[in-house]
């Protein structure tokens, strides 16, 4: 007898689970690549000298700077106006310079390097807090650590301000970005209060910024302009 033919089951359908090769590399990761790609980049100006434009002023001539950190040279910092400009945290940095390394310029070069290195590390982070996008986020970080504009100010001695003063800049702008999540969660939940006059400009700043990646279900976050 013939057996009755039977017909074939259909084969389950396949799933396919997207996988984002960029989500893969944590975020602390990533820092530490822009840190020692900045580090290396920079390296070589650990080995110059001190020049003479300047450097004599901020350094290598002026006593208060020479005696390292003190009471008394920390009250010149806060009340000179020696060079046409008050910036007693600059001042400080360079007497700290001369109290760990004397008058070798490799060690004040070395400061001016991993402060940048820190501000490249520190504009990743806030980018990436305000839009959530990894990496466009570091894209942007490492085009800020290669910039030859940077090369005057990590470079030179002299240009200690501009580095430190970025540190503070990147610092305020993540505590703000902090702020500014903090009230939106509290708007959020239900419990936060009338927003007080004059506070609409920040709070219309502070949506722009977190604006500017926006989320796709299909494609992640991507930056948006305009």
């Amino acid at each position: 007898m013939r057996r009755p033919a039977t017909q074939a089951k259909p084969a389950a359908p396949r799933t396919v689970i997207p996988v984002r090769v960029g989500s893969r590399l944590p975020v602390w990761l990533m820092a530490v690549m822009l840190a020692l790609l900045t580090m290396a980049l920079y390296w070589p100006t650990t080995g110059h000298d001190f020049i003479n434009f300047d450097d004599p002023n901020y350094v290598t001539t002026n006593p208060h700077v020479l005696g390292g950190l003190t009471w008394e040279s920390a009250g010149w910092a806060f009340t000179t106006l020696y060079f046409g400009l008050w910036h007693p945290l600059t001042w400080i940095s360079h007497m700290l310079d001369c109290q760990c390394f004397g008058l070798r310029p490799g060690g004040h070069h070395l400061t001016g390097l991993l402060l940048h290195a820190a501000n490249t590390v520190l504009l990743f982070v806030v980018l990436r807090r305000m839009t959530g996008a990894r990496w466009r986020s570091a894209v942007v970080a490492a085009l800020f650590a290669l910039h030859p504009l940077h090369v005057e100010s990590v470079a030179w001695v002299a240009e200690r301000k501009d580095v430190l003063s970025t540190f503070f800049v990147m610092l305020t702008l993540w505590a703000y970005h902090g702020y500014t999540a903090g009230r939106g969660a509290k708007a959020a939940s239900g419990k936060q209060q009338p927003a007080a006059p004059g506070t609409q400009p920040a709070t219309r700043l502070t949506s722009t910024l977190r604006g500017i990646a926006k989320d796709d279900p299909k494609n992640g976050s991507y930056l948006a302009f305009g």
